[in-house]
């Protein structure tokens, strides 16, 4: 008797669990899972891979659509595409950096369209959740905690002599400006100064970049969306005053920062896409705690390194050579 009350629990749930899935699929069995990445470059295609692992990890009849916002136009872009991915009732919508969030989370208000957020350091200031650990709204995902206090170990290890640290930032971006606090808090306890100047877009950079680096020893970058697109630019007026820019994470010191303690950014997306997978296995995102993704390691670039006669004279760290010295 209890072998047959046993089999018909364990059938009862099978049937369950398939009618969930059937209930988020459309008529040919697939789950329309929209991701709106902010835009295109290095760090957050690295995410929407960890994403998209995750999801075929799953084993779930997903079909994935991917829409990126263009440099110009990116915010506006991630409306429209929020707005589209609602209408065409998805069943899951995944944001890649804290803009395309907001969108995903205004356009789902009211719904039922759950949203997970991926890259986004400080969901409660950009208030997509409550707090971190109930987030309140069908609306969680991860939050890329950059080791801002490392990065400054780093700074003052390669560069010992070094005062004036330059931040260029967009400021309208929620990551920079809870970064920027942040730095600066750590900065001060250490003695030293942060002269940070805001863009608003990528038309402000070169003028903004030039002025920075006249007047800095180092730049440092987070993970400005804005300010890593048009990375280059920061780049070539640094080398004009032959002063090092840090990065975030190892794509920027592949394409020439001297180095940074970098985040794993393809495990950040991993990451949010089991967070999306257990999300369409039933569980309740308003409830689900936001991940902190925090581990990060040094990387540095040996050629910019030896081209400004800089050194780094601890183990701990993973060497790379300049994206342009790779082909």
């Amino acid at each position: 008797m209890k072998k047959i009350i046993s089999l018909l629990l364990t059938a009862a749930l099978l049937v369950c669990s398939l009618a969930l899935f059937a209930s988020c699929s459309d008529d040919n069995g697939e789950i329309k899972v929209g991701v709106i990445q902010f835009m295109s470059h290095a760090s957050l295609d690295n995410c929407y891979e960890g994403i998209e692992r995750a999801l075929d990890a799953s084993g779930l009849n997903v079909k994935i659509d991917r829409q990126i916002g263009s440099s110009n136009s990116a915010v506006s872009d991630c409306d429209t595409f929020a707005r589209n991915m609602v209408a065409a009732d998805y069943d899951i919508i995944i944001a890649i950096a804290t803009p395309a969030a907001a969108s995903a989370f205004a356009a789902t208000n009211g719904t039922d369209i759950p949203v997970i957020f991926c890259a986004v350091s400080d969901p409660v200031i950009a208030k997509l959740v409550d707090s971190l650990e109930v987030p309140g709204d069908l609306c969680t995902g991860t939050a890329d905690v950059l080791d801002l206090e490392k990065q400054i170990e780093v700074i003052q290890e390669i560069q010992p002599d070094a005062k004036d640290i330059g931040i260029l930032y967009t400021s309208s971006e929620a990551n920079s400006i809870s970064n920027l606090a942040r730095f600066k808090d750590i900065c001060d306890a250490k003695g030293l100064n942060v002269i940070a100047e805001a863009v608003q877009n990528a038309s402000d950079i070169p003028a903004a970049a030039e002025k920075l680096a006249s007047k800095v020893d180092c730049i440092n970058n987070f993970t400005d969306n804005n300010v890593v697109e048009n990375l280059e630019v920061v780049l070539t007026a640094a080398e004009k005053y032959n002063i090092p820019v840090y990065g975030s994470e190892v794509e920027q010191v592949e394409k020439g920062c001297i180095a940074s303690a970098s985040i794993d950014y393809i495990a950040v997306g991993f990451a949010s896409g089991e967070m999306a997978v257990e999300v369409l296995g039933g569980a309740d995102a308003s409830t689900m705690a936001v991940k902190e993704i925090k581990d990060a390691s040094i990387v540095l670039n040996k050629d910019v390194m030896d081209a400004l006669g800089l050194t780094y004279g601890k183990e701990n760290a993973t060497y790379v050579n300049a994206e342009s010295d790779k082909n």
